[in-house]
């Protein structure tokens, strides 16, 4: 699991009071407090009557611990209250009430957040296996082809939303996928599942993408027959980098097209657009596959719309093919990352699902397997 796709389990976007563990200055706010109150106490000759602000320990304290160290806050809060040389304000037994109950009440809060805390680390682990088990991370290399992705769901704080892709090791080469499902956040997630289970039986045993992609829209279509007011569908990019011939064969349902980034030129490869996945009509009125090819230090990004439809303020699209002239000699892995702190900065805030996947393929320079040069930016 290599460059930004990696921050789908390290940058869950958890923060504070929404489950995620307390920061370090909040566990240190109590302690801070008490010492600061002893201190100034002790060396100001005038004694001051700040006795009232020891009643804000205990609560600060069960914002971040356990109802055990709350209640030892609590003790002393309440063994300063009574100790004649802190002088905190002449508190009467009135007041050593009040601060008794607050600090009582401030351990039983620490106990429900500590359960809850307990119970939402639970699920959250159960989600997350979950959510790994239908996307797991890409691998850093699948046969002899290197890859690095960027993988955002729309949902906060979920791992796998509307894009979907998978990168296998075939009988006769890496194939991969990358696509757009109907919907985005969530909701998507089982269509999501249902095309990658399908994927990865079609790359042992279809002998070719059009098969891939006949595979695939037959999912959709029979999922969507078992609820005849619900339709699916889904654009893909399909890609096949065979063991015998340094090429990439490309096909497309409807996707966004690929980019080649060959040194510092960034080439579109205008693949044929064929119709997206779940109308039925893939393997009767098939895409037309493209065949591209490579050189030593090809890198080939497929992606989702949630990248080049990313808006600035002013309502401009993210200028993909510009960025990466500027990020073109970077590793693959560092790329991705540098590709996604770009686009927030550019954006703000991306609020649709977005992948982004990089392949590097190890080209023998002495490979002439393909002995005719294929132009990948004129249409096949």
């Amino acid at each position: 699991m290599t460059g930004a796709l990696s921050r789908r389990r390290r940058g869950r976007e958890r923060a504070w009071l929404r489950g995620a563990p307390a920061p370090r200055w909040v566990r240190w706010l109590p302690v801070g407090l008490l010492v600061a109150l002893c201190v100034v106490q002790l060396a100001t000759h005038e004694k001051l009557d700040l006795g009232f602000l020891l009643g804000a320990i205990p609560p600060l304290a069960a914002l971040s611990y356990g109802p055990a160290l709350t209640a030892v806050f609590g003790a002393v809060v309440l063994a300063l209250l009574s100790l004649p040389f802190m002088d905190l304000g002449h508190p009467g037994n009135t007041d050593e009430l009040t601060i008794a109950f607050v600090a009582v009440l401030s351990v039983l809060i620490a106990w429900v957040r500590s359960r809850r805390e307990d119970q939402l680390v639970t699920v959250r682990t159960v989600a997350e296996a979950a959510q790994f088990a239908v996307l797991p991370p890409l691998r850093d290399r699948v046969g002899t082809v290197r890859c690095a992705g960027l993988y955002r769901a729309a949902t906060r704080g979920a791992l796998v939303g509307g894009d979907l892709f998978d990168v296998r090791r075939g009988p006769s080469g890496v194939r991969a996928v990358i696509g757009d499902v109907q919907g985005h956040g969530l909701a998507a997630v089982g269509t999501v599942a249902g095309l990658l289970g399908a994927f990865r039986e079609a790359v042992l045993d279809q002998p070719d993408l059009t098969g891939v992609a006949a595979r695939l829209d037959r999912r959709l279509v029979v999922d969507a027959a078992e609820d005849e007011h619900h339709e699916l569908f889904a654009t893909a990019l399909l890609l096949e980098f065979p063991d015998d011939a340094p090429v990439v064969r490309v096909l497309s349902c409807g996707h966004p097209r690929p980019l080649l980034l060959r040194g510092h030129e960034v080439i579109e490869l205008r693949v044929p657009s064929g119709a997206p996945l779940g109308l039925g009509i893939a393997g009767l009125s098939p895409p037309e596959q493209m065949t591209v090819r490579l050189r030593p230090g090809d890198r080939l990004l497929g992606l989702t719309d949630g990248l080049i439809e990313a808006r600035d303020a002013s309502g401009a699209f993210y200028p993909l093919a510009e960025r990466l002239v500027k990020f073109g000699a970077e590793d693959p892995a560092k790329l991705t990352d540098a590709l996604w702190l770009d686009v927030v900065r550019f954006a703000g805030t991306v609020r649709d699902d977005l992948t982004l996947l990089v392949f590097a393929p190890e080209i023998d320079p002495a490979d002439d397997r393909v002995p005719q040069e294929i132009d990948p930016a004129e249409d096949h």
